[in-house]
């Protein structure tokens, strides 16, 4: 996809995202982190040595305009290429031409190289023909070689904060005014353009065009009838195969894991309205059902499961009540991870130890000549009035060494299993919080 940031054409429209592309990392609206003086990538092109650099994030926040800028500030002729319209032909080119001038070589979609391509880039970054900078929405360390990797810097942008968005507004609003269009929008507006936008600059700027162009003369007063047609059918941000699907996922576990009812269902809501996957979500759910909260209720995995088998019926709209129950109830329940942590060292203990040997006492004793091989003493624990005897189970292993109660207290089934059994054994229960 063409981006907006790139070269316009000589005549006709300009659109408004290109008229404000920023010449320096100075005019640079958001990421602070990159941009900002001292920084690894201010240092580079102070000692004019750029080198190889992969700008990384989401769509529309100034991989394309960051690329520029460095450009300028090298005093180097911006070349861009794009991995899915120019083949290895037009970058070895690029190449011979960089041998005879300076030239930053840029790629979009860098990810989208073939093989073949990747080598040629490669070549060109170890010789040092020319300085390289890649732009990719997806993580580098997963669609990129990782010879590429290892000889470029990357850098990983942020998407912008509703604060820097607004910025981005009103530097359009500016723009437009300095061009005859005499905009006016509230400070509500603005922040309503800045937040739908999603962290997009080019988002923002597009819609904001879209709402000032084709008004007869003077004074253009943005009424909510405009906003509401602008966004009658604009998604949200989501790549459900990239970074950020597994972002909004982990924050949506997360949110379930710290009991904020309200967080889990905002970032519930972002998944349903990205069109995820209901049977997806409900796994997860299922998951951190016993992960999260486990024995401390051990109803929340009912309702998991039952919801998991509901939305393989219903399907959407319905389906995002049903998982709106499942996910407060993982949510509102106490925590217990003692199960996940539990199975976690014993399988450590399994694959880092010798294996225990069965006790004779509890080796199979179904069959005649077992008495003759020792397979004897087993005690019946429900022969005991107290349903429980004394006896060892896995030779060596100490009460705490793999189970630990996670009882914060209250009425929860791990609380009370350990006050059973702590007046049944006369023994207190190991735990993670005593």
């Amino acid at each position: 996809m063409t981006d907006l940031f790139d070269a316009a054409p000589r005549e006709g429209h300009v659109p408004l995202a290109a008229a404000l592309r920023p010449e320096t990392l100075d005019d640079v609206i958001g990421q602070p982190a990159i941009t900002a003086e001292g920084s690894i990538l201010r240092r580079r092109i102070k000692a004019g040595a750029l080198g190889s650099l992969i700008l990384y994030g989401p769509p529309g926040i100034g991989k394309t305009t960051i690329a520029r800028a460095v450009g300028t500030m090298l005093g180097k002729e911006f070349r861009p290429l794009h991995a899915t319209r120019d083949g290895v032909k037009e970058l070895r080119k690029i190449a011979d031409e960089a041998r005879i001038r300076p030239l930053l070589i840029f790629v979009d979609e860098v990810h989208r190289f073939s093989a073949t391509q990747a080598d040629d880039l490669l070549s060109i970054c170890e010789e040092g023909t020319a300085d390289f900078v890649g732009a990719t929405t997806g993580n580098p360390y997963h669609a990129l070689p990782p010879a590429l990797v290892s000889r470029s810097t990357i850098l990983k942008l942020e998407p912008m904060s509703l604060e820097d968005m607004e910025q981005v507004v009103r530097r359009g609003i500016d723009h437009l005014h300095s061009t005859g269009l005499d905009v006016e929008m509230t400070p509500e507006q603005v922040r309503l353009v800045a937040g739908r936008s999603g962290g997009d600059a080019r988002r923002a700027l597009t819609t904001l065009e879209s709402l000032a162009v084709g008004h007869p003369g003077g004074r253009i007063e943005i009424t909510e009838a405009m906003l509401e047609e602008a966004y009658a059918s604009a998604a949200i941000n989501h790549d459900r195969s990239g970074d950020q699907h597994y972002d909004v996922v982990s924050a949506f576990v997360k949110s379930m894991r710290g009991s904020d009812p309200d967080a889990t269902l905002y970032w519930l809501a972002r998944m349903i309205h990205a069109g995820e996957d209901p049977r997806y979500i409900a796994r997860r759910i299922m998951i951190h059902a016993s992960e999260d909260v486990g024995l401390a209720d051990n109803t929340a995995l009912q309702t998991a499961v039952a919801a998991a088998t509901a939305v393989e019926k219903i399907g959407y709209p319905e389906a995002r009540i049903i998982l709106a129950h499942a996910a407060l109830h993982v949510a509102r329940a106490p925590k217990s991870n003692s199960a996940c942590r539990g199975i976690g060292a014993a399988l450590a203990a399994v694959e880092q130890g010798a294996p225990a040997l069965v006790p004779k006492h509890l080796r199979d004793a179904h069959y005649a000549g077992a008495a003759k091989l020792g397979h004897v003493g087993y005690q019946f624990p429900h022969d005991d009035p107290r349903g429980w005897v004394e006896q060892e189970y896995v030779p060596g292993l100490k009460p705490g060494s793999l189970y630990q109660s996670d009882a914060r207290g209250g009425a929860t089934f791990e609380a009370r299993a350990d006050q059973f059994w702590e007046t049944v054994t006369g023994r207190k229960v190991p735990g993670t919080f005593s």
